[in-house]
Order: C-alpha cells, then sequence, then structure tokens
C-alpha cells in the first residue's frame, strides 16, 4: 500500500467542481502524475497528484474537508 498526503495545508476536495465525479474512483488505475485531488488554499486551488502509480483504494478524508501537510488524502496499492 501507497499512501498519498497533502503537501500543504488547505481544504482538501476530490473533484474539481461539484457537477464532476471524483478525479479517481475504487480500482482505477493511477499513473505517476494522475491528479488525485485539489487542495484550496486562500482560493487558490493546488493539485495534489500521485508520486507512484497502483491502483486507487479510497479516499481516506472526506470531500471539502481541512486536512494539515502530511495528512493522508488518499490510499493506493
Amino acid at each position: 500500500m501507497s499512501d498519498i498526503q497533502s503537501p500543504l495545508p488547505g481544504t482538501f476536495y476530490h473533484q474539481a467542481s461539484p457537477e464532476e465525479p471524483p478525479f479517481k474512483s475504487e480500482g482505477d488505475d493511477v499513473a505517476v502524475g494522475d491528479v488525485i485531488g485539489l487542495i484550496e488554499v486562500m482560493k487558490t486551488f493546488i493539485q495534489v497528484t500521485a508520486e507512484t502509480s497502483g491502483v486507487f483504494v479510497a479516499y481516506k478524508v472526506d470531500n471539502a474537508s481541512p486536512v494539515t501537510a502530511g495528512d493522508v488524502v488518499a490510499e493506493l496499492k
């Protein structure tokens, strides 16, 4: 298993907008550089990307949840 961590504090989002599907769903293949989610910091959105490849297991925080740097936001296997 491999964890994807938040690079900075902010609000973590699973999707680009409420009308769009999540960036990844359980069982999706993940390549290095794939966008997993977004972190909003002071009205600026920063992409959270995968640093390793694998299969997406789950988000570990709820959509629109506050996170701090180093929090695990998603898990790959």
